[in-house]
């Protein structure tokens, strides 16, 4: 390997060091960058790039199912955010103040928005007068700030995060529940389809829901190292935000009726699974659903075949360009194959077409899979097609490993002996019968910072949150008590 190569290279170990090698990829392949400010980070174009890949498809999915994109002040009044009793006290210690403007002091202190139910909810009573004007389904993508006192991992953990917000409100508590698991429906799409991530639906147990909810959903992630993502969350809010900003309207009969409400979100978290969950130890690994580049094509030429293999090469590439693929024709003179190599796979570009002069004189083209550097050899003729199949396959790779690597990570124990050694030597999920007391959720975490982080449910859909999946054992697998809910423990970004 080159010393130009070399300096591509990724040099922790994601087995051995998956913090320190994270952190080298998000850099080396152009994600991100750290701010000068702690706790934040600046976005590159090619990590933007993936983010807004993740925008499109929900984007279009919200649209599809009744959704309208809308914008509202980053500031909130701290009287606004008062009026709800359980947001005040569930993000109080993350909230960032604004005293000032300019140079006068404000009137009313104005929080950052550390989520924006409390500003919208608001604006909902106002645009809600009749059971004509529901559902109101309102959706925004933009950034939130909450200060939390950790170490900054880009798109895991960072004091201002982008997201979307969905916020919605219905005539019924049905109606209510039908939104919930549509959107849980949709970032498990997300994951799946365009992220090649499989994930587990459930509910959040209850001293662990989004303050102010009846219920909180949520999609687990798997990562390689063992712990888990949440992914996405989609909440029942009941009536309670409803009563709080009197979101009331009149029914068929004019009486006055109180909303259910409903919101959900998903964050660049999801990046940064993508990121942990694929890459290796040569760099970035893409799916092509998000890939910035899906096929870049690598020419090789002496002197005297130089002419030929370029034009043959940009033929290529003019015929994926014009069937709708993100293409590069990587034709820089300055830099050899080797290096070019070695670049491609470092930024994750899940296809390369390597052609030379024996492929030109053959009419045939090279291609080679990033996860795993096979190499196939194809005609020509038919290239668009055999490109998209290729690309297909590569998808496929990559959900295939990361679903066996979920299947073998979820085990069964009962007794806390069982649960934290499982934990311990093996990492993923760890599934018990559970009493519902917090208590045993805490005794597990302090030996080993392992949390409940999500309870598989029986049913879902129809008017009720379904119920928790009931377990073979009818003792807590923590204290021994009577159990007839399931846990499932693991530890988590």
């Amino acid at each position: 390997m080159s010393e130009e190569s070399q300096e591509l290279g990724i040099t922790e170990s994601k087995s051995h060091k998956p913090g320190e090698w994270y952190a080298e990829v998000v850099q080396k392949a152009g994600l991100a960058d750290y701010a000068p400010m702690g706790g934040f980070i600046v976005t590159k174009p090619r990590g933007y790039a993936l983010w807004e890949r993740i925008q499109d498809a929900l984007d279009g999915w919200f649209k599809e199912t009744g959704v309208d994109n809308v914008y509202f002040p980053m500031f909130i009044p701290e009287s606004f955010l008062e009026r709800e009793k359980d947001i005040v006290e569930g993000f109080d210690p993350e909230v960032a103040w604004v005293t000032q403007g300019g140079h006068d002091e404000l009137e009313e202190r104005l929080a950052v928005r550390p989520t924006s139910e409390s500003i919208i909810a608001p604006f909902m009573a106002d645009w809600t007068r009749s059971h004509r004007d529901l559902p109101l389904r309102l959706n925004q993508w933009c950034s939130v700030v909450r200060w939390e006192a950790t170490e900054t991992k880009p798109f895991f953990r960072t004091k201002e995060f982008l997201w979307q917000e969905g916020h919605t409100a219905h005539a019924s508590d049905e109606g209510a529940w039908e939104e919930v698991w549509t959107r849980l429906g949709q970032y498990e799409r997300v994951y799946e389809d365009v992220l090649a991530i499989p994930v587990l639906r459930g509910k959040k147990p209850e001293h662990d829901k989004f303050p102010g909810a009846d219920t909180t959903t949520t999609v687990e992630a798997l990562m390689p190292d063992g712990k888990s993502v949440q992914g996405g969350t989609s909440h029942h809010l009941g009536q309670s935000f409803a009563e709080a900003f009197d979101i009331t309207f009149a029914d068929e009969d004019e009486e006055e009726q109180t909303a259910y409400t409903t919101s959900w979100g998903l964050s660049w978290r999801a990046l940064g699974a993508l990121i942990m969950t694929h890459s290796d130890d040569q760099g970035l690994v893409l799916p092509p659903t998000v890939a910035p580049t899906q096929v870049v094509i690598v020419p090789i030429w002496q002197a005297d075949t130089k002419e030929k293999v370029l034009e043959y090469s940009s033929e290529i590439a003019d015929d994926l360009e014009d069937a709708g693929f993100r293409v590069e024709l990587d034709d820089r003179d300055e830099r050899n194959p080797g290096f070019k190599f070695n670049e491609h796979e470092l930024n994750g570009v899940p296809l390369r077409l390597e052609i030379g002069p024996n492929e030109v004189d053959d009419e045939e083209v090279t291609l080679v899979h990033r996860p795993d550097n096979e190499k196939h050899f194809e005609d020509r003729a038919g290239i668009v097609d055999l490109v998209d199949e290729h690309l297909e396959i590569v998808f496929d790779k990559l959900y295939d490993a990361a679903e066996e690597r979920l299947e073998e990570n979820v085990r069964e124990a009962h007794s806390p002996e069982n649960i934290l050694g499982t934990i311990g030597k093996h990492g993923g999920y760890v599934k018990t019968p559970w009493c519902g007391d917090e208590a045993c959720e805490e005794a597990i975490k302090e030996k080993i910072a392992a949390e409940i982080v999500m309870q598989p449910l029986a049913e879902e859909g129809g008017a009720t949150a379904g119920e928790v999946e009931t377990p073979d054992e009818d003792e807590c697998g923590v204290c021994g008590d009577p159990a007839d809910e399931v846990a499932y423990f693991a530890k988590s970004y």
